[in-house]
């Protein structure tokens, strides 16, 4: 409970009454009161020195006089006994306390206390505009000024405020500096943009602003909050205001008598408008200084941040001993793991010899199933080239039975001795074009039927097309059978083995001259023949289709066409469609078949397009 002694009170008049009482005592020296100087000198005389005036003319024997100091200043002066009475910060005040056994006898009631009488806080300014420090934890990274480390006020209250922030001033800052006395340099380090923010103690940026040593406008608070009742900017909680204490060699008869003044100072009393207070208060709580002071282990506190084992012993010994049975059990613990270890590993060991041997049979099980993949797909070309036989033979008596013709034409000429010599070097040169011809087609069919690794290259879809339809010209003209191609340019390669895919189209097309044989020109319909196109599918691979106006498939062929040993013709082996789906999905694709919607069959496959580029041809 906080109150204001006023003249009028007849308690406090009795003891004025006695202090004036005290009998005089000329060689005694004038009462001595040391005042912390935030400010400086001048601003402590000019506020304090009315004060200490009117304790001066209250005591007319003795006199009083004002000893302005710094925090270093202030304990120098308590510890050596050299006054007899303290004003000092509220922080201040709890280390004198605690080290030199001082003692508050009152409590100042500033004229900008809140409601709770509170009036001591920090306020973090920085410059005006500054939008990227809006709150205290905006400070991360950012060079901060304060007055001093001991500073209640100017820098203890903010620390307090920045750590609850998440804000460590002393890590998680570019920089942390302390200008020393006088607190208005942390004001004009901010204003001259020497530092990004400075703490001052409440009420300073206000007071500095009145005197006219700088703007107000120029600065913002940071986390600005609000008390009630207190009428100056701030980013923290407020704590007690100033106290005025004691030594403790000062006579407690003194103490009471300088009590009882300043109780008895008399409302809007110069000395108090000079300090900006309404008056004096019986000692405050300040406990909230302990508790900010043990949060932040300094001061009475500062133990805290020691700690040997024995503390840690006596203060956390239930958990160690739950420490050392945890260890305890972890030992009987890792013992029995160790055992089980070893016991396992004898066991993955006989497992692993296991698994390679299954694994080396199951690779020489592929192997042999490659092999034999690789022998299937051989006899599957040359049994194609085998019922084409009599066509390839067909092909080759063309280029031969031209090569017999001009030869034996020339052989007449010279022997009935006409034909001039050009004549006989254009028989020579068609000689020799249709011998290219019959080579041609040889190295066609000894390329398709040879023992080859498969090899996975970018290839032209449309090359391996038209490299199958050459071979199936024979055919198609001996059954008088059309065979139209459709093929898209420009489309990219597909990674696969070109023989491979020249076998996957041959048989295909094969498959559709062989559905038109036997059909008169009129049961096909219209569009009579094979139709072989090439194109890009909805999701960008590359499509071939191979379409005849046959009979078509039944339900029954329609579901079991690709499963192996199954076959429409009579003498086939029923190996040619499911050895294409084979090779078709090895390389990524996919083979299927619909009805052609004219009558008839359409056998489609996909490739995925290869990313490199590859010459058509």
């Amino acid at each position: 409970m906080r109150f204001t002694v006023r003249p009028g009170c007849l308690m406090l008049a009795l003891l004025g009454m006695l202090s004036a009482g005290l009998p005089a005592r000329a060689a005694e020296p004038p009462i001595r009161v040391g005042v912390l100087a935030y400010r400086g000198g001048d601003h402590a005389n000019a506020v304090w020195e009315p004060t200490v005036r009117y304790l001066a003319d209250r005591f007319p024997q003795r006199g009083a006089e004002m000893v302005p100091l710094d925090l270093p200043g202030m304990d120098a002066a308590v510890a050596a006994g050299g006054v007899d009475f303290v004003l000092t910060n509220t922080g201040n005040y709890v280390e004198l306390e605690a080290r030199h056994g001082v003692t508050r006898i009152a409590t100042l009631h500033s004229s900008r206390s809140g409601a709770s009488g509170a009036a001591v806080g920090s306020a973090l300014i920085v410059r005006a505009g500054r939008e990227d420090i809006r709150s205290l934890a905006d400070l991360k990274g950012k060079t901060v000024m304060a007055v001093d480390p001991d500073a209640f006020g100017g820098f203890q209250v903010a620390w307090g405020a920045m750590l609850t922030a998440g804000v460590d001033p002393y890590g998680d800052l570019k920089e942390l500096r302390f200008s020393g006395f006088p607190v208005d340099r942390v004001a004009f380090a901010v204003r001259d943009g020497a530092v990004d923010a400075g703490v001052l103690r409440a009420c300073v940026l206000e007071e500095l602003a009145e005197e006219g040593h700088l703007d107000r406008a120029g600065f913002q608070v940071v986390g600005a909050r609000t008390e009630p009742g207190f009428g100056c900017a701030l980013s923290t909680g407020l704590y007690p205001d100033w106290p005025l204490a004691r030594l403790a060699k000062t006579p407690e008869d003194l103490a009471k008598a300088v009590v009882v003044a300043l109780f008895q100072m008399p409302d809007g009393h110069p000395a108090a408008r000079a300090g900006g207070y309404e008056g004096w208060t019986v000692p405050m709580d300040y406990q909230p200084v302990h508790g900010l002071f043990r949060s932040l282990r300094i001061g009475p506190y500062e133990h805290l941040r020691d700690v040997t084992l024995l503390d840690l012993a006596r203060e956390h010994w239930h958990w160690l001993a739950l420490a050392a049975l945890a260890l305890l059990w972890w030992a009987v613990h890792s013992l029995r793991v160790e055992h089980l270890i070893k016991v396992r590993t004898a066991e993955l060991r006989a497992a692993n010899r296991d698994l390679r041997r299954e694994m080396a049979e199951r690779h020489r099980a592929e192997e042999t199933a490659r092999e034999r993949q690789k022998e299937m797909d051989h006899v599957a070309r040359l049994s194609i080239l085998g019922e084409m036989a009599s066509n390839i033979a067909h092909e080759l008596n063309q280029p031969l039975g031209a090569i017999a013709n001009y030869a034996r034409g020339c052989t007449r000429r010279l022997e009935a001795g006409v034909g001039s010599a050009a004549e006989f070097a254009e028989a020579s040169r068609a000689i020799a074009a249709q011998a290219d011809r019959a080579g041609q087609i040889i190295a066609r069919i000894r390329d398709f039927v040879r023992k080859r690794a498969v090899q996975l290259e970018p290839a032209d879809v449309n090359g391996a097309v038209e490299a199958a339809l050459q071979l199936c010209e024979g055919r198609a003209r001996s059954g008088n059978i059309p065979v139209t191609r459709s093929l898209t340019p420009g489309l990219p390669p597909v990674l696969a083995d070109r023989v491979q895919i020249e076998q996957v189209v041959l048989n295909l097309v094969k498959n559709a001259l062989d559905a038109m044989d036997g059909l008169a020109d009129g049961e096909a319909g219209e569009g009579r023949g094979v139709t072989v196109r090439t194109g890009l599918d909805g999701e960008g691979r590359v499509e071939i289709a191979v379409a005849d106006r046959g009979h078509g498939l039944s339900e029954d062929a329609r579901t079991r066409l690709f499963d192996p040993f199954f076959t429409t013709k009579p003498g086939g082996m029923g190996l040619g469609l499911s050895i294409c789906r084979t090779i078709v999905e090895s390389h990524g694709g996919h083979l299927w078949a619909t009805d052609h919607p004219g009558g008839g069959t359409v056998v489609r496959f996909v490739l995925p397009a290869a990313k490199e580029k590859v010459d058509a041809g």
